[in-house]
C-alpha cells in the first residue's frame, strides 16, 4: 500500500507543476490502482521522480468488435528543471514499443496511438510531430472548459 499512495502523491506533483488542469482524485486513483499493463511509467533522476506518462487503451465496444484499438496519451510531463533531457522522449518510447511488442495481441489490435494538445502548446505540438513522426489531425473547438484558448488538436501516430 506504501507504494501507492507514493505513487499517486508523485503523479500528483508532476501534474500540479506540470499542466494548467487539476485532475480529480478518481483520475489519480484510476491510474495508480490499475494493474501494471506497460502504459503508466514513471521517470526518475537519481532516486527522485520527475516525470511520468500516463496512457489507456481505448477498446471498442462489443457491438464493434472489428475495430481496431487504440492507445490514449492521457499525460505526459517532465519537472522543468528536468526537461532536454531526453526524459520526455525515454517516457514516450518506452509506450510505442510497449505498443509494438502489443499491437496483435495483448490489447487487440492496435492501430494507433493519439491524444489531444491544446492549440497553444506549439512546444508540445512540436515535440510529438518532429521527433515522433504524429500527424496533426482536426481542430476540436471548445475541448478544454476552464483552459484559454479552449481549442486542440488530435494529434495521432498509425502503426
Amino acid at each position: 500500500m506504501h507504494t501507492l499512495i507514493h505513487a499517486y502523491a508523485q503523479l500528483r506533483r508532476i501534474h500540479h507543476a506540470c499542466f494548467p488542469i487539476h485532475y480529480q482524485k478518481s483520475f489519480y486513483d484510476t491510474i495508480v490502482q490499475r494493474k501494471d499493463d506497460g502504459f503508466c511509467k514513471f521517470a526518475s533522476v537519481n532516486g527522485k521522480i520527475v516525470g511520468a506518462v500516463c496512457c489507456r487503451v481505448e477498446t471498442p465496444a462489443k457491438r464493434h468488435a472489428n475495430k481496431d484499438a487504440h492507445v490514449y496519451i492521457m499525460t505526459l510531463g517532465v519537472l522543468a528543471p528536468y526537461r532536454s533531457r531526453g526524459i520526455g522522449s525515454q517516457l514516450l518510447q518506452s509506450v510505442l514499443d510497449h505498443c509494438e511488442l502489443h499491437r496483435d495481441g495483448t490489447y487487440g489490435k492496435l492501430r494507433s496511438i493519439r491524444l489531444h494538445v491544446q492549440v497553444s502548446n506549439e512546444d508540445a505540438i512540436d515535440f510529438y510531430t518532429q521527433r515522433f513522426d504524429f500527424t496533426k489531425g482536426g481542430l476540436v473547438r471548445n475541448y478544454y472548459r476552464r483552459l484559454e484558448p479552449p481549442d486542440c488538436y488530435v494529434l495521432e501516430k498509425k502503426f
